[in-house]
Formats: C-alpha cells, structure tokens, sequence
C-alpha cells in the first residue's frame, strides 16, 4: 500500500492566512471553498460598507441634518461585532487547517465530500452547530446593545446635542468626571447610590428573612393545615406586582389611603392610643419605610417556595440525633437548617439582592421615585435605575450621563456577584 502524503502543519497554516488555502493544502476542497467564500464575502463588505462605517464611528458625522451620529454609531458598532465574529471565524480557519494536517500525518483521513463533512458535522459538532445560532443571536441582542451604551457613555449626548439636528462629539471621561466631582451630580449620585445601596440591603434582607421563616415554621410538624398556609403565603406572588404595587400605593395615602383611615384609626380607639397620621407619600423617609415593607411583603413567597424544597430534603435523622444530643430549637435551626439552606440558596439569595438593586418597578409605581428632590431629577426615594430613566426621559435629556451611571451599575453589580460568588463557592460542584 502506498504511504499516505505526508503534510505539514505550520505550512496549512500560513496557507490558511487567506482562509481556504489551507483547506485546499489538506485537500478539502468543498471547505476551503467555503472559507475562501466566506473571506471574499467579508472583504466585499468591509470595502462596500464596513471602511465607511469605522469611519462614521470615528467622526460620529461631519455635516449636522446630513449625518446622524447616532445612527453612525450604531452602524460602526455593527460593523466591530462583525469584525469579531470574522475574527472567531479566522482563528477557527487556522485551527483548522493546523489541526487536520496533523490528523492526517497521524494516519486520520480528512473529509473531502459534502456527505462525509455533513456527517462528521451532525456526529461530532452537533453540539456547536445546535448553539451557534444562539451565539449569534447573542452577540447582536445582548452584547450589541452593552457596547452601543458603552460609545454612548463617552459621548456629549444631552438635550443639546441630539441627532441629527447637532452632531455628537467624543468626551472621553467627562461624564464619569462630572458624575464623582460636579458638585450638582456628585451630591445627586452620592445621595441616590447611598439609599439604592439601603434599600437592596434592608428589602431583600427582609424578604429573604420572611421566606426563611415562614418556611421552617410551616414546616414544624405541629403546624397543622399547611396547604392552607402555603396558599395563603403564595398570594403575594400570585397577584400581579403592578396592581399590587398600585394598590399599595393607593393604601398608602397621606389623607384617604386605608393605613392612615382605617389601620391608625383603629389603633387610635385604643385607651391611651393617639398615632397621628403618616404622611407615607409625602416624607421621604416615611415613603422608604413602607417601599422596604412593601418589597418584604412582595418577595417573600419566592423565597418561601424554594426554602420549602430545600427543607424536604434534610433527612430527619439529622434533627433526631441532635434531640439525644440535647439541642435546643435555636442550636438545630443553626447547625442543620440554617446551614443547608444557605448551602443550597446562596446563588438565589444573591440574584434576590441583584435584582432588587435594579427594582425600577417598585420604586417608580409606588410614588414615582418621591416625594422631594436631591437634584439632578432625582426624587427622595430614587434608586439608581429610577435616576437613568430619569435623566432619559425629563424635559433636559442626559443620555450620556444615563449611559455612564449604566455602566457603573453593571460594574458594582458583577463584580458584587462574582466576588459573593466566589467567597460562598455559590457554584463549586466539586472534583467530580
């Protein structure tokens, strides 16, 4: 039998710096035809509309009404995506050709025919075939709106300068310098990322103390209907968080709510009761105390649910033994519960404070981020994600600044996570 040619691998390689070539070398035609395709497609582009748009991302326009920097920064943006994804796809082409060289010197005959590639394609990349899409998809819904928010941080856009009447400019830094040391923001940032961080702590810390406990007690075998209780305990959650939040806020009025009218009134019949009226929507630490309360009341079933799992699957011969050991109720909640949730929960827990962090529903519904005014449009009970709708939506637009404080959101909030993350060994799944 005759020996099969031997080839070289670094030479597919540098052949595969014009994708296709080295597939040509390894004698898989049909592929380097795809890839060569594939670079002359990419190349045909970047001539016809990629170099333009780099540049009209660079420049962000020349000629205000004729360009608009918003649009040529959206489309400079597309076009660096698609620099990516080429990037991925050139990368893969000198994998590729390096790797079948190899295979082949090993005595592994390369696929030369369409049925052959689609075989192996269904049998041994199945799995990337399946997710590609995905990718893509990703790419496009996810990461190119995080980057077009990013350009946009480091631009001039306010009420101003918005397209295409104006043109944009590239600032640099400047906002994120306005933001920590002019004086109006710093005091506005200052006072609004204080209370977003309260209000993430004090209402999921609630929440999540809620569920806990209404979970072990419901869980004691002397409790008896539990089903009525755990009906009861959904409800929070079965109605809609919109008409809840709503509803509460009507609750909550200064002069006809049911808290002020009926709840106070009630108290006040009491021998040597006299609790004056609160103005919840009108004081803005009065309106954060019922915010935090309210989200207590909200959240809870969630956390009640997955704690209810959770304890069903504690054997009792845990709870037995500390009994002959001579455990208090406190020492097993402790030493056995406690533990095995927080052990089971903790990625669910910190998405809880995550989410709450962003809770622009609850915020805004409830008294649409008052009452009062720190500045910068900001009201007294204004989260950060409240602020940036805010700032987008006022009669003075910022959507630079709105971009920026973005940017510092998702910052705190992944690197909280990962660091919470890492420190609970959340998702460590072991050796095995």
């Amino acid at each position: 039998m005759q020996n099969q040619e031997k080839k070289n691998p670094r030479k597919a390689m540098l052949m595969s710096i014009i994708p296709g070539l080295g597939q040509f070398y390894n004698k898989q035609i049909i592929k380097g035809i795809a890839f060569l395709a594939i670079f002359i497609g990419f190349i045909i582009e970047l001539a016809v509309f990629g170099i333009n748009a780099l540049i009209g991302l660079f420049t962000l326009g020349r000629v205000p009404i004729q360009d608009n920097s918003l649009f040529l920064m959206i489309e400079g943006t597309l076009q660096l995506l698609l620099f990516v994804v080429f990037f991925l796809f050139y990368a893969a082409n000198l994998y590729d050709a390096k790797k079948v060289a190899k295979t082949t010197n090993d005595g592994v005959k390369p696929t030369t025919n369409f049925k052959e590639m689609f075989k192996n394609m269904v049998t041994g990349g199945f799995p990337y075939l399946l997710t590609f899409p995905a990718w893509i998809l990703m790419i496009f819904t996810i990461v190119f709106p995080v980057v077009v928010t990013l350009f946009m941080a480091f631009t001039n856009y306010d009420f101003l300068h918005i397209p295409p009447a104006m043109l944009l400019n590239w600032v640099g830094i400047r906002n994120f310098f306005d933001i920590f040391f002019l004086s109006s923001y710093r005091a506005t940032f200052g006072a609004v990322f204080s209370w977003t961080i309260i209000w993430t702590l004090c209402a999921t810390t609630l929440q999540i103390v809620i569920g806990i406990a209404t979970a072990v007690i419901a869980n004691q075998d002397f409790i008896k209907f539990k089903r009525i209780y755990g009906v009861i305990f959904l409800l929070p959650w079965a109605i809609p968080a919109f008409i809840s939040i709503m509803s509460f806020s009507n609750m909550f009025n200064d002069s006809a709510g049911a808290i002020n009218v009926q709840v106070i009134g009630l108290l006040n019949h009491i021998p040597f009761v006299h609790i004056p009226a609160i103005s919840w929507l009108t004081n803005a630490f009065w309106t954060k105390v019922a915010i935090i309360g309210i989200q207590g009341w909200l959240g809870f079933p969630y956390i009640y649910v997955m704690v209810t799992g959770i304890l069903q699957s504690i054997p009792n011969d845990l709870y037995e033994a500390a009994t002959l050991d001579g455990a208090s109720a406190w020492q097993k909640f402790t030493n056995i519960t406690a533990p095995t949730i927080f052990a089971v929960a903790a990625p669910i827990f910190i998405t809880q404070y995550t989410f709450n962090f962003n809770n622009f529903s609850m915020i805004y519904l409830f008294n649409s981020g008052g009452p009062g005014d720190v500045g910068g449009g900001a009201g007294g009970t204004d989260i950060l994600i409240s602020w940036i709708y805010k700032l987008t939506t006022g009669q003075s637009p910022q959507y630079s600044l709105a971009s920026a404080v973005t940017l510092m959101i998702s910052v705190i909030v992944i690197g909280v996570s990962l660091i919470v993350f890492k420190k609970s060994n959340a998702f460590d799944l072991g050796d095995d």
